[in-house]
């Protein structure tokens, strides 16, 4: 039971103080991150969703309008808490 009371060796491996694995700047410089899109990306992109809810609509126009207003509330719902 004399274990429980010994002290372990200090390691020479084991860190001395915690260390963060990448400088608190380095954020602006993540290129996984996207920045500064382009405009002719944001046209892309809604187009791309209005394609996508126009040939829903083809085969469902239930389906069109049920995605037509979730996408409308989310929006709305977005710039709600945006300028709370």
């Amino acid at each position: 039971m004399n274990l429980l009371l010994q002290e372990l060796p200090a390691s020479e491996l084991a860190p001395k103080t915690v260390q963060s694995s990448q400088p608190p700047n380095t954020a602006q410089e993540d290129p996984l991150i996207a920045h500064n899109l382009q405009k002719g990306q944001y046209v892309g992109i809604i187009g791309l969703a209005i394609a996508l809810i126009a040939a829903v609509g083809f085969f469902s126009r239930r389906v069109e309008y049920a995605i037509a207003f979730a996408v409308f509330l989310s929006l709305l719902l977005i710039a709600f808490f945006i300028l709370i």
